[in-house]
């Protein structure tokens, strides 16, 4: 039978219901235990001493409760220890009395050797004291127990008797640990024995129907008894190898955690046991920052603090309560019974408070932490799959608010089910080429001069008509779209950028792309096809990436980003300003462009500070060489002041809003090899209207 305290040698908290389960228990037990030893005739036991038969016997008793055979990986089935064959048979020769004293013998060794608490030696015997006294009484019931001591010997006559006797212990034991198990772990007992009660009777059947046959070999010849050891040997191996195959199926390789599998499975049983108004709750949640820590020390480490916080989480949980490792450093922890989500919360925060300990490692410290997503059943969701779908949104709610835990939100949730037909829609739409680029120049604020255009992704759906690109990117960024995507951009820009050079608008098309996509290998290798296929030179594109980047210190050593510097193509900071990053880290990147952010841009002339900030970035951009570009000029007195401040470009609708394929050529040819008065750049000093001399570049 499974053990009840595995988990736990402090016993349970004094007046909590399983303190006075297991008080009642040990009482009747020890009770029971005190009569049946009354019962014995000492002159009885003094001539059984002296048989080497008995002492055979006990010694069987006591290695038949060093091990148990287990049939199966869950905790809950635990395992049946094969003294239960010897002991039965003592019943049934010398017994009860007997049969409780050997028994209890054994525990006591087996607590001793395997350094159980006292508590739980206490109980054991106490439960099985009463399994066998059942067993007893249905035997004297019969008429079937020995007269004197050693006369016990059964025949066919008593198959009856010795069938409702082994099932009476078997019923009584059952129903006592089944008890103790669903209080300690907050089960209802009827999934307690629905768990355990198919894989416990077949193994003592087994035990039970051998030990007639124990009693017969001891009685014609006691040197054959140690034989029954065989074929418990080759159960324990059989067994042995069928758990072993149970437990790589259920359970993570490195931590020995339940795996994905697993987890399914208890959730779906913790589901189905639900009652009504009871709750069921999942967590989700991933390391902060793992990654770094794998990248820069290696995956032993990586593996070992992985094993480290596995062992952290199973001795944080309550008892009953189930840690799943899902893949890399992701976890899971399902609570078969809840009260609400505040509790939940607060189980959340105590094993965030054990994530964060710090760790000691290879002679350093590391100072882990954990991001926490919460789904409820009924409350959040119905099954399994949806508990972990709207636990990970929590968890990735948890990660940008950077608050650690949190519980699902349905007006958070962004994972709709028209955002999710709209995902499908992009996908369709992105097989029929049905998204565009438009294009938006840059202008040299100084001189004047195009040098070069954006490419802006456009999206007129058929139905809901045109839809933002602040819409749908950031939902193809959390998806597996992102990929086809860029490569979709890519392959348009490139062709566009093919129709000019070839009719002698030598124009850069600027590419917005992800810092994922800049880190994939299979980018450069797209560009460097596309470069070839439409005989392009490498600057004809420029890719695009956020700030964000610099802030990814893989971004220094990626392959992908070495092979784009190879490959020629220059890369461009966009809305830099907003990531609080230093721009000495750009020393690091092959970055060619910075463009600063229109939010500091537009409000240049209204707030002191943020001139002060495009002032200093400007400054430090032309300190490393490279070019900055300022986004949002939509105004003239704005494109002035950035001009007295030394930046290179401008970009905005002063000067053009983004245009379509078409109407962007017709404009690149009319402003190609114009002068900068042409344009109307001219100081405010010269001109009367400024405003109208800036605005004159607007298609």
């Amino acid at each position: 039978m499974a053990d009840p305290t595995d988990t736990r040698d402090t016993g349970p908290r004094p007046g909590t219901p399983l303190w006075a389960y297991l008080a009642t228990v040990i009482a009747v037990g020890f009770v029971a235990l005190v009569v049946s030893q009354l019962r014995m005739d000492t002159a009885e036991v003094v001539e059984l001493a002296r048989s080497p038969l008995f002492w055979m016997l006990t010694v069987l008793v006591v290695l038949g409760e060093l091990r148990p055979v287990i049939l199966s990986a869950s905790l809950t089935v635990g395992g049946t220890y094969p003294s239960t064959m010897f002991t039965f048979a003592a019943l049934l020769h010398y017994g009860l009395p007997i049969a409780v004293l050997l028994q209890t013998v054994a525990m006591v060794v087996n607590g001793a050797v395997t350094r159980k608490a006292c508590h739980r030696v206490i109980f054991n015997i106490a439960q099985v004291t009463l399994a066998y006294t059942a067993a007893g009484m249905v035997l004297d019931l019969f008429g079937d127990h020995p007269v004197t001591v050693g006369d016990g010997v059964p025949d066919g006559t008593d198959l009856l008797a010795i069938g409702l006797a082994g099932l009476a212990y078997f019923v009584v034991r059952a129903a006592l640990v089944s008890g103790a198990v669903a209080l300690h772990e907050r089960r209802s007992i009827h999934r307690v024995i629905k768990t355990t009660i198919g894989h416990q009777s077949l193994v003592y059947a087994g035990l039970l129907g051998m030990a007639p046959l124990v009693v017969v070999v001891m009685n014609h010849s006691p040197a054959l008894v140690p034989l029954f050891l065989a074929p418990v040997l080759a159960v324990y191996f059989t067994a042995s190898m069928s758990v072993r195959r149970d437990h790589q199926a259920m359970h993570d390789g490195l931590t020995g955690l339940p795996n994905r599998k697993m987890l399914v499975l208890s959730t779906e049983e913790a589901l189905a046991e639900a009652r009504e108004g009871e709750r069921v709750g999942l967590f989700l949640l991933d390391l902060d920052r793992f990654k770094e820590i794998n990248d820069t020390l290696g995956h032993p480490v990586g593996d070992r603090l992985l094993q480290m916080v596995a062992h952290r989480l199973t001795h944080s949980v309550r008892p009953g309560d189930v840690v799943a490792r899902l893949g890399g450093d992701e976890f899971a922890v399902l609570l078969p019974s809840v009260r609400d989500a505040a509790a939940a919360r607060e189980v959340a925060a105590r094993l965030r408070v054990a994530i964060t300990e710090p760790v000691r490692l290879e002679g350093m410290s590391f100072d882990l932490d954990a991001s926490f997503g919460i789904a409820i059943y009924p409350d959040h969701a119905p099954d399994f799959e949806m508990l972990l779908q709207r636990s990970d949104v929590a968890m990735y709610l948890a990660k940008e608010s950077r608050t650690g835990v949190e519980i699902y939100a349905a007006d958070k949730d962004r994972n709709s089910p028209e955002r999710l037909t709209l995902l499908g829609d992009l996908r369709r739409a992105i097989d029929r080429s049905e998204l565009r680029l438009h294009y938006q120049p840059k202008l040299d604020l100084s001189g004047g001069q195009v040098r070069g255009v954006e490419a802006l992704l456009r999206w007129r759906h058929p139905e809901r008509g045109m839809i933002s690109p602040g819409e749908f990117v950031p939902m193809a960024e959390q998806s597996y779209l992102m990929r086809h995507l860029t490569g979709y951009v890519i392959d348009a820009a490139l062709e566009q950028a093919a129709h000019w050079w070839h009719t002698g608008l030598h124009e850069q098309i600027s590419v917005n792309v992800s810092a994922r996509d800049l880190l994939d290998l299979a980018l450069s290798d797209q560009l460097g096809a596309g470069l070839a296929r439409y005989r392009l030179p490498p600057k004809a594109i420029q890719l695009e990436v956020t700030e964000r980047i610099l802030m990814t210190d893989q971004a220094y050593t990626a392959d992908a980003v070495r092979a784009l510097a190879s490959l020629g193509v220059p890369l461009a900071l966009d809305d830099f300003g907003t990531g609080y990053s230093s721009l000495v880290r750009l020393q690091r990147l092959p970055v060619a462009e910075v463009k600063i952010d229109s939010s500091f841009v537009r409000r240049i002339g209204e707030s002191k500070d943020d001139e002060r900030i495009v002032r200093s970035i400007v400054d430090l951009v032309r300190s490393l060489g490279l070019r900055s570009v300022a986004e949002g000029v939509e105004s003239a007195e704005v494109a002035e002041r950035l001009a007295d401040m030394g930046c290179d470009l401008g970009q905005g609708w002063l000067f053009a809003k983004p245009m379509s394929a078409a109407d962007a050529t017709v404009w690149l040819r009319k402003h190609r090899g114009l002068a900068p008065h042409d344009f109307g750049f001219l100081r405010p000093a010269e001109i009367l209207d400024p405003q109208r001399a800036w605005s004159s570049l607007s298609p």
